[in-house]
């Protein structure tokens, strides 16, 4: 999925010394209080609508379900007159094209209709609009020092997390509102190095199942703030 100075001013409503005393875990909680305040992630059964758009291709609406309790995940996407499903039940994986779920091994690749596809797709939109809570998960290294950081004129408390090797390799920062805690940003890194990876930028948020949700993500790659896409989220109606 920028190379950063960390400054050391005090942020409107926030001091230094609030950043140096509050840990990452504590910093955490706050955030999820925030955004999960009645603790509904985990019991989680909503319908989404995702609408993307990139420079590149055609726009692409995913109508999403996730049911955690009764372990179910479906995702229809539609672009380009092309209607791709992917549905996981427990142990079951099902895929059609254009409604019909018998598929060429041509249709197949082309598409990337897979059943590790899937699992794929279900980690990468249950991460994503899970965040932060996600981030009591298994596996998730969540580093004791809250920085406070300058990014695109505005001033941040950020969060760093990693990943124990078999979870994932990619250093992630999350940066939340000093006032709020609410997230507003996330950026990851493959090799920070060589300041690869991407930054996403969060505007506005979607209620749903009394979680507050990012409502529209803008990508961009952190080399060169070369733009990637936007994606908006809304209920399924």
């Amino acid at each position: 999925m920028l190379k950063i100075l960390f400054f050391t001013i005090t942020l409107a409503g926030c001091s230094l010394g609030m950043a140096q005393k509050i840990s990452g875990e504590a910093l955490l909680d706050k955030a999820i209080a925030y955004h999960d305040p009645n603790n509904h992630w985990n019991t989680l059964k909503t319908e989404l609508t995702v609408t993307m758009t990139s420079p590149d291709t055609g726009k692409r609406v995913s109508n999403i379900i996730i049911d955690f309790p009764n372990e179910y995940f479906s995702l229809i996407a539609t672009r380009n007159g092309v209607i791709t499903e992917q549905i996981l039940h427990k142990d079951d994986c099902r895929l059609s094209l254009n409604e019909d779920s018998d598929i060429s091994k041509e249709s197949a690749k082309k598409y990337r209709l897979t059943c590790e596809r899937a699992r794929m797709m279900k980690d990468y939109y249950t991460y994503l609009y899970g965040l932060p809570m996600k981030l009591k998960d298994p596996g998730t290294k969540i580093h004791p020092d809250v920085q406070q950081r300058g990014f695109k004129g505005k001033q941040y408390l950020v969060l760093k997390a990693e990943y124990e090797a078999k979870v994932g390799n990619d250093i992630w920062y999350f940066y939340f509102d000093p006032k709020t805690y609410a997230m507003k940003v996330y950026q990851f890194f493959h090799d920070e190095e060589k300041n690869d990876g991407e930054y996403i930028l969060l505007k506005d948020e979607e209620i749903i199942s009394d979680i507050k949700m990012p409502k529209t993500r803008e990508w961009y790659y952190n080399l060169d703030d070369t733009y990637l896409g936007t994606d908006v989220l809304s209920k399924h109606i």
